[in-house]
């Protein structure tokens, strides 16, 4: 068995987890779940009992939650590079939980159709959906990664994010946001987490 086994289906966001193990180049096995089987089977409520993918379990130890499995393998595997300097400590953790917290909040509501009114905007934490883009526009326009100069893992979870949002219509359509996508999605190993997903997709019936 694997040191370094991914859990996950190609049509979640263990897209975003895929992405940040081609970066860091190290093997792994993965394991395709489904999402009414499978997902929700004894074996795997055992790594998750969420029942959710994306996980891991590396060297025998589960981490799930995507920004979690993202941070934890820059720093499982320092030689790839990916996690942040001192000086770019700050902006990488506030960045990638911001994605993981205001963004995923306020993108999932939307495409639910949930709207607070004013005087709920103060509870749910992210305020307005406004707000949140006002503020990301910031972060991906102050240099040209999310953590300063260079490319890190913040980026692979924060750009995801920027990209489903522009794709399917939960972000407005931002100069700024086109540019830093562009920016990041040439990547070889972006190229390569996305073919090997893709190949995984369901195959209509002929």
């Amino acid at each position: 068995m694997s040191d370094l086994i991914f859990y996950t289906n190609p049509m979640s966001r263990g897209r975003v987890a895929r992405w940040m193990l081609e970066e860091v180049g190290a093997p792994y096995e993965t394991v395709v779940l489904d999402y009414g089987t499978t997902m929700k089977g004894p074996d795997y409520l055992a790594i998750n009992p969420m029942g959710k993918v994306p996980a891991i379990v590396h060297n025998g130890r589960a981490v799930t939650e995507g920004a979690a499995i993202v941070a934890y393998l820059a720093e499982a595997f320092p030689e790839a590079g990916l996690a942040p300097t001192a000086a770019e400590r700050a902006n990488y953790y506030r960045w990638m939980f911001f994605a993981a917290g205001p963004l995923e909040a306020v993108t999932a509501d939307k495409a639910l159709g949930v709207a607070p009114t004013a005087d709920q905007q103060r509870m749910v934490g992210y305020g307005s959906l406004d707000h949140v883009v006002d503020a990301l526009e910031g972060a991906v326009k102050a240099n040209p990664y999310i953590a300063g100069d260079r490319f890190t893992a913040a980026d692979v979870f924060v750009g995801s994010h920027i990209a489903w949002g522009m794709q399917f219509g939960t972000l407005p359509q931002r100069d700024a946001f086109d540019a830093y996508v562009a920016r990041i999605m040439g990547r070889e190993a972006a190229a390569r987490a996305r073919e090997i997903d893709d190949a995984l997709m369901p195959q209509p019936v002929s």
